[in-house]
């Protein structure tokens, strides 16, 4: 079997860390996989090889048979017990070899007897069974769109897929859909499909987390007289009733009223008003006098 190189398929060299391994294999599959080079069969022939670098280089084990016997680390059990043979050997025998005299290529001819010269490893690895790729796509909504769970039909890769959002998803947040990726490699498990959300807030209402905020204008009158309002929530109308002596940037907790909380259904996060109180303008001559004798009771 011909010596294969697999840190120069990978482009590292041999004291490459897990993590630079790891980075470059990522690379080079995103690079040469079938998917993104279709009836291409140098990338998918470079794509076979950069996977068996990987599974290889990736394992500790197999990465330090690798190091130590080249293309016949597979057997590299066989290689020691041979050794252990031969210098087991060399105690009964005057005529006997040193282990030292057992060379690389000496075992290397051992194993092209033993399991042929094409070896077992070269017919299994055109049957390696690999990963499709992943997708990755955005899927842009508006923060009323999930305020409850709902179906809906998004294409990627000229596939339709059905997709039922749920209720709170948060901006930036990444789903993962098993199985909806790119097809796999002799018979592998297909990629996953990766969404992420963006949530364009088009609302009155400020999202953190699971709770809602706004601000609500209150008038100088309501504020000193209390009485009711009606304000909006994304369940409808809520009347608020406002206690008399209302300072400015009071806030009130309306419990149950803010967001979805998410994948759990029937919960919901709160609804935190603020009061920003409005000083009325262009009084009237009349308005400033009552005004004046208020001023003058106090």
């Amino acid at each position: 079997m011909t010596f294969i190189d697999y840190y120069k398929i990978l482009g590292v060299g041999k004291t490459a860390t897990e993590k630079e391994i790891k980075n470059a294999y990522r690379k080079l599959a995103r690079k040469y996989h079938p998917d993104l080079n279709p009836d291409n069969k140098e990338a998918e022939k470079k794509f076979k090889e950069i996977n068996e670098a990987n599974e290889v280089l990736s394992n500790s084990e197999n990465r330090k048979k690798y190091d130590q016997y080249g293309k016949d680390w597979q057997h590299a059990e066989e290689f020691e017990k041979a050794k252990q043979q031969q210098q087991s050997q060399h105690q009964y025998s005057q005529q006997g070899f040193s282990s030292e005299d057992f060379s690389e290529q000496d075992f290397s001819d051992y194993f092209e007897s033993m399991f042929g010269r094409t070896g077992t490893y070269s017919r299994q690895r055109s049957k390696t069974k690999f990963k499709g790729q992943d997708f990755n796509a955005e899927l842009h909504l508006n923060l009323k769109d999930i305020y409850e769970a709902h179906q809906q039909i998004i294409t990627v890769n000229n596939n339709k897929i059905r997709l039922t959002i749920p209720a709170g998803v948060e901006n930036n947040q990444i789903i993962k859909i098993q199985g909806k990726g790119g097809k796999g490699v002799n018979g592998g498990p297909n990629g996953d499909l990766y969404i992420k959300f963006i949530i364009n807030n088009n609302t009155q209402f400020k999202r953190d987390g699971n709770n809602l905020y706004a601000n609500i204008d209150l008038d100088l009158y309501t504020s000193i007289l209390g009485g009711e309002i009606n304000i909006d929530t994304f369940k409808g109308k809520a009347k608020l009733k406002i206690k008399p002596g209302t300072q400015n940037e009071t806030k009130v907790r309306l419990k149950g009223k803010g967001f979805p909380i998410y994948k759990q259904e029937g919960k919901f996060g709160d609804l935190i008003i603020t009061y920003h109180l409005k000083i009325p303008t262009n009084l009237s001559a009349k308005e400033k006098e009552l005004f004046k004798e208020l001023q003058k009771l106090r």
